[in-house]
């Protein structure tokens, strides 16, 4: 059984609590136009949104399933716990802000500090996987978890913007790159690659079999991976007293 929301002219708040107040696990919104905060902190439900959300869709997204047929805004998945968010378009800035778990999927391309203060604990092992490109500052400050970039924008455009994996200091970045990105910073370490490893090419699978790609294309492209240069790269940066 479904429930179906027409959010046509529907204000955010009252189209939160119908979400929230549903009895049926799945839900079909409908006419979305810009509501935010859609899906926040909920789990254990489907929903399927045609139109464009506003910011802060599944904030901290505890476990549900959230598939968007069109672009989202910022902040997308803020702090997200735990679940699936699913989006056949592209995204505004700070997408994944702060994930602890969970996975996003974007078919196009993200704006700026998408996966920034992104952190990972024990079997909690957030990911985005980002069709397209990505915008500056792409896993600014990210502690843990991963961040795929495939770069499939259809022109010769970095795959992202400058000053990727500032601050890092966990985690890994994978982008579908023949070259690096300009202005990387020095505590980054890059190392090109001749194959993705499990864990980042079953994520590159998932990617393909929601958005109808082939998965070989991209799992034999090549590939820079992007770490932390040491376990503290920035330790000479700040004053001990």
């Amino acid at each position: 059984m479904e429930k179906i929301i027409d959010a046509a002219g529907m204000g955010f708040a009252e189209l939160n609590r119908l979400v929230k107040t549903a009895a049926e696990k799945k839900i079909r919104i409908e006419r979305c136009l810009g509501q935010r905060y859609i899906a926040c902190g909920l789990k254990d439900k489907e929903i399927f949104i045609d139109g464009t959300p506003g910011n802060a869709l599944a904030a901290y997204l505890d476990g549900c399933r959230v598939e968007v047929a069109g672009s989202v805004q910022d902040a997308t998945g803020d702090t997200m716990n735990a679940g699936t968010l699913i989006v056949h378009g592209s995204a505004g800035d700070a997408t994944g802000y702060a994930m602890r778990g969970g996975k996003i999927f974007i078919e196009g391309n993200v704006g700026y500090r998408c996966g920034i203060h992104m952190k990972a604990f024990k079997e909690n092992k957030p990911a985005i996987v980002i069709g397209g490109r990505a915008g500056s500052f792409l896993g600014e400050y990210q502690a843990g978890g991963v961040i795929v970039v495939l770069g499939e924008s259809g022109d010769e455009k970095p795959a992202v913007g400058n000053f990727c994996g500032t601050g890092m200091h966990g985690g890994e970045i994978y982008l579908r790159s023949e070259r690096l990105p300009a202005l990387l910073p020095p505590q980054v370490r890059a190392e090109k690659i001749a194959a993705l490893p499990d864990g980042a090419a079953e994520l590159v699978k998932s990617w393909c079999a929601f958005f109808g790609r082939k998965a070989e294309k991209y799992l034999r492209s090549a590939y820079f991976r992007l770490t932390p240069d040491s376990a503290n790269p920035y330790k000479r940066l700040y004053t001990v007293n």
